[in-house]
């Protein structure tokens, strides 16, 4: 059966086909695997509240993804919006067996596998903006391109959302700081095939970590993410609860995934929530 090409239409803008459900169920979802459900809806609110208004009726593993989202969450309740089918919207339901300390690194994690998983599937290279954001070169420019929210649903759950710009064009960006794998000269931009080496890469890193009890450093998380993080030995200005800010080197993170701040003169403090402001490249 040929596609109906008529307005509305997911075909209607071949640039940007529709996943296709049957086929990433049948690549992701299997017996012993950590995902045990992928829906996909045409459009939604977020994800996020989508996925954690049901999670105490569902497994681990759940993932839901939306060919467009409508209200978009990031952090600090940002918006997070882009046309239909120009990325990827998703969120999963996890539920780890870690101590609480630990569950700082979820975000970091997720981070860390969707650019390894990206490297390999579009040969994008992409870097970590501490604590949740994916960063792209645009024309030597450093842009972000996705972003991670991670969010308490019920008891023991726990949702993590990923928003990606795959295939938006200079005109259609939010704002000019923002970028797209299309606009970092991706070899490929096709959805499927991100989705399935996000999520593959996602169930590697997370069975890594919890098999370790959630200990960064036995599982090799903190040696991946130090090395991918594009905030370390920047110059950096923290901005804290409280309308404080802190301004000095970005020198480590920490084992509980803290930023560790060094100001000139001044002690190392541990940041834990807050927005960072890169100040200057490393050198």
């Amino acid at each position: 059966m040929t596609p109906s090409l008529g307005p509305g239409s997911p075909w209607s803008d071949l640039e940007r086909p529709p996943l296709n459900a049957a086929s990433l169920r049948r690549a992701l979802v299997r017996p012993g695997g950590l995902w045990t459900s992928l829906d996909i809806v045409p459009a939604t609110g977020s994800t996020n509240s989508d996925l954690a208004a049901r999670a105490a009726g569902l497994p681990e593993g759940a993932v839901l993804v939306a060919e467009e989202q409508t209200a978009g969450r990031g952090r600090l309740d940002r918006t997070w919006s882009a046309p239909a089918r120009s990325g990827l919207f998703f969120s999963v339901l996890l539920k780890p067996d870690v101590p609480v300390a630990r569950l700082a690194w979820l975000p970091l994690l997720t981070g860390v596998a969707a650019a390894t998983g990206l490297a390999r599937a579009a040969g994008a290279d992409l870097a970590l903006k501490w604590p949740n954001d994916l960063m792209v070169k645009v024309a030597g420019e450093e842009r972000k391109a996705g972003g991670i929210l991670a969010e308490r649903a019920g008891d023991d759950g726990i949702v993590v959302g990923l928003g990606l710009n795959v295939t938006l064009h200079k005109e259609e960006l939010p704002v000019p700081t923002a970028g797209s794998l299309l606009l970092a000269d991706a070899i490929s931009t096709d959805r499927d095939t991100l989705l399935r080496a996000l999520l593959r890469s996602l169930e590697q890193w997370y069975g890594r970590w919890t098999a370790a009890g959630g200990d960064p450093a036995a599982c090799g998380l903190a040696e991946a993410y130090a090395a991918g993080c594009a905030t370390l030995g920047r110059t950096v200005r923290a901005e804290l609860p409280g309308d404080r800010t802190l301004t000095g080197e970005a020198v480590a993170i920490d084992g509980d995934g803290r930023l560790v701040v060094a100001p000139p003169g001044g002690e190392r403090e541990a940041v834990g929530a807050g927005d960072i402001v890169h100040l200057r490249p490393v050198d």
